[in-house]
């Protein structure tokens, strides 16, 4: 088993298969999620004290906070999912010389 994470800042990381979104940490609604978490003991503080810059919702319906911005962990997801598509350099480039020989 094979298992993929993604650090969200400070030594705290999250695995990529639980996360359902990433978004910023400013708007009315996105308050109104971490205060409803919080509420229901779903609440994870990830920011080791500094400035909340970011949310991450699992799919285990758990919130947490990160002192990230949004922009910055969903590009660490792009790389993630990037690292974890095969290659098929080798394939390609024997379909390419098949190619060439008609």
């Amino acid at each position: 088993m094979n298992h993929s994470f993604v650090s969200i800042g400070y030594g705290s990381v999250v695995s990529v298969d639980k996360i359902v979104g990433v978004m910023g940490f400013g708007s009315q609604p996105s308050k109104r999620l971490k205060d409803e978490a919080q509420r229901k003991g779903k609440l994870v503080d990830a920011t080791q004290g500094r400035k909340t810059r970011s949310l991450v919702v699992t799919s285990s319906d758990h919130v947490i906070l990160s002192a990230l911005a949004c922009e910055t962990i969903a590009f660490r997801l792009e790389q993630k999912s990037a690292e974890s598509k095969p290659h098929f350099a080798n394939s390609e480039r024997k379909q390419d010389e098949s190619d060439n020989l008609k």
